[in-house]
């Protein structure tokens, strides 16, 4: 049996090969290179060796660029997000080999670890991110500028990529909704309103309650890279001390009274001690024809957290914070009591599952949202109630998906057991993952639609 593989990453470099340079002077095309530790003539090399890989396929098919490049012990990923501009990162695949026999089979295990599209699309991810808070690479006009932009961001980047957790959730880098009753979305809805109407300055506003999306004013796929750095990088944070006495109070003598009040986390945390208004981050939003600059302030009380995307053009002053804070504090705790309450309402008090019980994944492209059962957390920290052999299936199934049509469902059986099912129809996506060991094709199929009927209640899916 071969033993377990880590991915690492072995390089991750951007270029443009349009850049004039002279004999001698190739580093210039490069922007942005890790590790720091390789020699210039191992970057010069590395470059060198992917402007010839993506000229000499480009003889092949030009309307499609090359997108990786499998060797024996790595797997290089390309992604030109801008004209000229090449992306490139390279994984390693650190063996610990053998197996019984004595053999390496490397091959296989690359073909089992590493899948294109679910590292393509953190690749890609890494872009976006870079471009939400720095705008376009083909908007800086100074070369050694834009170096220093992107070391800022890339070298603290990179060192929280978790490769070894990345599975199909990063292809559809989804936002968890949490759906409201009418009264109290609306309740939501005017709070908004009355925030915006109040102070023009907001062009838009984001309202989240325990990492789920209620409401946003921008667009899917702004608010799709907005959501993964809030959840991901920025609230986490954060929330520590919130956590300390409990997400939700029931009682005024609750140790956790003495912050029911809001707070900025971007922009003067502390308001009555605060002379300065602290470090409000800029943000670019792309949903117009060109890039829209916007200030970036998020405002959190007890589990709700509010973004306000406010004109870049503000002149941005203390006083304006303290207004804001009076204003939407109290509103903003007495509707974060009614989410609560609603969303206490909800729960329902969880049966013992077996592990044989099926673990699903849902994605609807069209409003990119998600749910899983499969991750017991949005942390990609590994912690799955299914095998990543399930998973890596789930990721090959999706990558199939252009090919099988608009509508399709797939059903494999695995070595130890498990059954694999995907649906595709209506832009939605449903992956199942099953252990019933003497199951029969019929039996699954009756599963799979049980399963349909009781989690995507009022969802049709085409009949195959």
């Amino acid at each position: 049996m071969v033993t377990k593989t880590d991915v690492s990453l072995k390089n991750f470099f951007i270029f443009n090969s349009t850049i004039p340079t002279k004999e001698g002077e190739e580093l210039k095309k490069i922007l942005y290179y890790y590790p720091i530790t390789d020699h210039a003539d191992v970057q010069i090399k590395n470059v060198g060796l992917v402007e010839g890989i993506i000229n000499f396929t480009e003889t092949f098919k030009p309307s499609s660029p090359v997108n990786s490049l499998h060797t024996n012990d790595a797997r290089q990923l390309y992604f030109q997000p801008e004209k000229n501009f090449w992306v490139v990162m390279t994984l390693h695949l650190t063996n610990l080999p053998k197996n019984k026999d004595g053999l390496n089979n490397i091959e296989q295990m690359l073909e089992d670890d590493i899948q294109d599209n679910v590292y393509e699309a953190l690749l890609k991810q890494s872009y976006y991110v870079f471009r939400l808070f720095w705008n376009t690479l083909y908007s800086y006009k100074d070369t050694d500028t834009l170096k220093v932009e992107l070391e800022k961001f890339f070298n603290p980047y990179l060192k929280c990529l978790k490769l070894a957790h990345a599975d199909i959730l990063d292809i559809f880098n989804g936002i968890q909704y949490l759906p409201l009753d009418k009264n109290t979305f609306l309740k939501v809805q005017c709070f908004i309103n009355h925030l915006e109407s109040s102070y023009p300055e907001i062009s838009h506003t984001a309202f989240l309650y325990n990492d789920h999306l209620i409401w946003s004013g921008i667009e899917p796929e702004d608010m799709q890279t907005i959501y993964q750095y809030l959840i991901g990088t920025l609230l986490p944070a954060n929330v520590e001390t919130e956590l300390q006495g409990g997400s939700m109070p029931r009682n005024i003598s609750s140790p956790f009274m003495a912050l029911r009040h809001g707070r900025f986390i971007t922009g003067p945390t502390n308001l009555k001690l605060a002379k300065t208004m602290g470090e409000v981050p800029v943000l670019y939003l792309f949903g117009s024809d060109k890039p829209v600059k916007y200030y970036f302030v998020v405002y959190r009380a007890l589990s709700a957290t509010v973004c306000f995307f406010i004109k870049g053009d503000t002149i941005l002053t203390l006083d304006f914070f303290k207004q804001l804070d009076e204003v939407a504090s109290p509103k903003l705790i007495a509707l974060v009591t009614d989410i609560a309450e609603y969303c206490a309402k909800q729960i329902v008090s969880p049966s013992v599952q077996s592990e044989s019980a099926p673990k699903f994944i849902y994605f609807n492209n069209l409003n990119l949202a998600y749910k899983s059962t499969v991750h017991l957390d949005n942390k990609r920290s590994g912690n799955l109630t299914c095998t990543k052999e399930s998973l890596r299936i789930m990721a090959d199934i999706e990558e199939k998906n252009g090919l099988l049509g608009k509508s399709n469902e797939t059903i494999l059986k695995t070595m130890n057991d498990y059954w694999v099912v995907g649906k595709c129809s209506n832009s939605r996506q449903f992956y199942i993952a099953l252990q019933q060991k003497n199951a029969s094709l019929i039996e699954i199929s009756d599963e799979v639609k049980k399963l349909c009927d009781s989690e995507l209640k009022g969802i049709f899916f085409h009949p195959v």
